[in-house]
């Protein structure tokens, strides 16, 4: 039972259409769905990273959502081998592991089944001083100039990865990606199905999401979150909304801050949007969809019998 993985930029609707590919199979095969989205791992992170209810799953089992704590520290190799174990169980039990997101390093660990480099406790410590002193912007900054492909795939606003992939580059002496097998492949001949649509479109879908995610109760979210220890987390307080909301409410939290909150969110979705698009379309295997056509599902279900 080959798997089949839903990715591509944020917005395009893959939960929605992994759902209906799931429905649309449902004489056939079980469907059980993995989720690739990061910020989706933690507990009480549901408005801000559009993750849906239970109630909305259609009865369909997830996994890899609301694994973690907000306190906790995500990081590409404990999902790769959370995740890889799932998408075995799945297909044990003779159904159809479904990968569904658009976290890039999350899902290429995955279906690539990469092999991390060692790390060092002292060049990871110096970094992490280099990070205190000059900050998370000017440390990515640095980042892009000896590696630009690490930098396209981490947000300027994670010090964390930002710190490992120059500990990467200063331990092995060749590029973060470079650790990355090279595109052969997919581990277990997983089908991938990209889904995407013109800019113009997504940008008004991301600004109704944006808007959507601010007046259905993400700011009270994050001071629940904040109440829980989303500050302290390494990983959960940086995610897109949840560290602009938290900058808005330490400036007073008044009606400016949150709207330039909003307005700081959906900018940063949109470049987020653009390196998902440079790195997923570097990926041969994908084989793109139009979000927006009457017939996608039919068409992710096609690509999927075609190997299958």
């Amino acid at each position: 039972m080959r798997p089949l993985a839903i990715i591509g930029p944020t917005g395009t609707g893959k939960s929605r259409l992994a759902l209906d590919v799931a429905e649309r199979l449902a004489d056939e095969v079980t469907v059980e769905i993995v989720n690739a989205d990061a910020m989706q791992l933690y507990r009480g992170m549901d408005i801000g990273t559009a993750k849906l209810p239970v109630a909305q799953r259609r009865g369909i089992a997830h996994h890899q959502l609301d694994v973690l704590d907000v306190t906790e520290t995500a990081t590409v190799a404990r999902y790769q081998r959370a995740a890889a174990a799932d998408i075995e169980a799945i297909a044990a039990r003779g159904a159809l592991p479904i990968v569904v997101g658009g976290s890039m390093l999350y899902i290429q660990s995955l279906l690539d089944d990469w092999s991390f480099p060692a790390t060092d406790p002292a060049v990871r410590a110096r970094w992490e001083r280099r990070l205190a002193e000059i900050g998370v912007g000017a440390l990515h900054a640095e980042l892009a100039r000896r590696d630009p492909a690490a930098a396209a795939a981490i947000l300027p606003s994670d010090g964390r990865r930002t710190v490992r992939a120059l500990e990467v580059v200063e331990l092995t002496g060749q590029p973060f990606t470079a650790s990355a097998p090279r595109i052969g492949v997919a581990r277990w001949d997983t089908v991938i199905v990209g889904l995407d649509c013109e800019t113009t479109i997504l940008d008004e879908r991301l600004a109704r999401r944006t808007d959507a995610m601010f007046e259905g109760g993400l700011v009270a979210e994050v001071r629940t979150l904040l109440g829980a220890g989303l500050r302290d987390g390494v990983t959960a307080a940086r995610a897109l909304g949840y560290a602009q909301v938290i900058a808005a409410l330490d400036a007073g939290g008044g009606a400016d801050r949150l709207r330039a909150a909003r307005e700081q969110t959906y900018a940063g979705t949109r470049r987020y949007v653009r390196r998902q698009r440079s790195w997923f379309r570097r990926d041969h295997r994908v084989r793109w969809l139009d979000a927006t056509a009457e017939r996608v599902v039919d068409d992710a279900v096609r690509a999927w019998r075609h190997v299958s």
